[in-house]
């Protein structure tokens, strides 16, 4: 278990400078579904033992995406009709999925070393589901 925290710091630290770069004005599907494999990953090779940087980390690309969906909600306003609609639903299902994302980084920084793994699956796989929802809009957006 020892050698996979190596990687793991690796992606982690990969994925928090990528982050910390300006945001082109097109990211693509593949970027997102990327940075969201990563993360998953990221996470799942955190132990008990690092659980406060496994937080920060769950944090920070969370709040990350959080600041996308703000991005994409300031264009839905812009739009009108059937399109700002769709857009208003697309934009509520997405704060329903960070709403979750937001609760599995509570049960992670709440975690047991009993809970512990069950924790990390369970904010990988909203995190996951958030970005691809996230992606999924997005590509709505620039049509």
């Amino acid at each position: 278990m020892r050698p996979r925290i190596i990687p793991a710091i690796v992606v982690t630290i990969g994925v928090l400078a990528a982050s910390a770069l300006p945001v082109p004005a097109q990211t693509t599907s593949k970027d997102v579904s990327q940075k969201a494999s990563e993360t998953g990953q990221a996470i799942k090779d955190y132990t008990v033992e690092k659980k406060d940087e496994a937080v920060a980390h769950a944090k920070k690309v969370t709040a990350d995406l959080e600041a996308k969906i703000k991005e994409l909600e300031a264009q839905a306003s812009k739009q009108t009709g059937e399109i700002k609609a769709k857009s208003q639903a697309q934009i509520k299902d997405l704060k329903a999925k960070r709403t979750k994302a937001s609760q599995k980084v509570t049960e992670l920084s709440r975690a047991t070393k009993a809970s512990w793994e069950k924790a990390k699956e369970g904010f990988a796989d909203a995190y996951r589901d958030l970005a691809s929802a996230y992606d999924r809009a997005a590509a709505e957006f620039r049509k």
